[in-house]
């Protein structure tokens, strides 16, 4: 049997997990300046985040889950039903998919718009992104005891809103200028 799940065990470990990057901005903060230790430990924290409303039963721990009734393969009926929304995002399953990688999008780019590499790192960065939606569905598929459906329809989903966090990530970077804090130089 799963030991874990349900709401309450999801914001447990979402807030533990928060307190954990704010002590990572703040150590981070000194030698990058704030935009950027913030926007680190911030896509740290919904790298966390994702994993774990998407890893952990939503219900509560199932118990078994008989072999008849789980998944064998994904499900590559794109676009095909989704259950209605999440108690968070009204509006189904498909929007809250999309909603939940916008952040992680947004968070990569001011994390590493202070580097001359960035315009390489965020295409690296949102293709890693597309690679861990790709991961869960595949946990998600080979633990039947998640209680979680492996579904292709999400991967698309989660990769269009980490594209969508990438535009909203270039804007903010535009408006914060994380280069503009350095560390400052020492003198010996």
């Amino acid at each position: 049997m799963f030991p874990v799940g349900g709401v309450g065990v999801m914001l447990l470990l979402v807030a533990v997990s928060g307190l954990l990057c704010g002590l990572l901005a703040v150590v981070l903060r000194r030698r990058l300046g704030w935009v950027s230790a913030i926007a680190i430990a911030g896509f740290v924290w919904s790298l966390a985040v994702l994993g774990t409303i998407t890893l952990l039963p939503a219900g509560g721990a199932p118990g078994i889950v008989a072999a008849e009734s789980r998944q064998t393969t994904c499900s590559w009926d794109i676009g095909g039903p989704a259950p209605e929304g999440f108690w968070i995002v009204p509006g189904g399953q498909r929007l809250l998919n999309v909603v939940v990688f916008i952040p992680s999008g947004a968070l990569l780019v001011v994390a590493v718009a202070r580097w001359r590499a960035a315009w390489v790192l965020v295409p690296a960065g949102l293709a890693l992104l597309a690679a861990y939606s790709v991961a869960i569905e595949a946990t998600q598929l080979a633990l039947a005891r998640l209680d979680r459906a492996c579904d292709v329809t999400d991967v698309i989903d989660n990769v269009t809103g980490a594209a969508f966090g990438v535009g909203l990530g270039i804007v903010l970077a535009v408006l914060l200028r994380p280069w503009r804090y350095k560390q400052p130089r020492r003198l010996a």
